[in-house]
This record gives C-alpha cells, structure tokens and sequence, in this order.
C-alpha cells in the first residue's frame, strides 16, 4: 500500500516539477527571441511564415512591450 502511495505522490510532484521547468525554459526562450531577430525568424519559418525586416521589426516591438509575469 505505500508504495503505492509513494508512487501517486512521486507522479504527481514529477508533473507539477515539469511543468514549471518548462514555463521557466518557454519564458527565458521568449525572453531571449526579444533581442535575437535570428531567433524570431527561424521561429517564424518553422510556422510557415516568411517575414520582411518590416515585420521582423513590428514583431521584435510588440515582444518588447509584452509584460512576462514572473
């Protein structure tokens, strides 16, 4: 019985660590695309879409006045 106790506990603090792992890494990748247009523009194209230096630039701005909440 306490193991498997142990192994619901063990599961669910696995899941809930990955899960803020994660959010930490998708914030500081975001964090980074801000000052890295290289960056952005591959992310662009493995969405499909191609963008001009306009673009590229109307993104990077909107990025920087993004609040990321900590």
């Amino acid at each position: 019985m306490w193991i498997t106790i142990t192994a619901i506990v063990a599961l669910i603090v696995g899941a809930a660590g990955g899960f803020f792992a994660g959010v930490f890494y998708l914030r500081k990748q975001l964090e980074r695309m801000q000052s890295d247009p290289e960056m952005l523009q591959k992310m662009a194209k493995q969405m499909g879409y191609n963008m001009n230096k306009q673009q590229m630039q109307k993104a990077q701005h909107m990025m920087k006045n993004q609040k990321f909440k900590r």
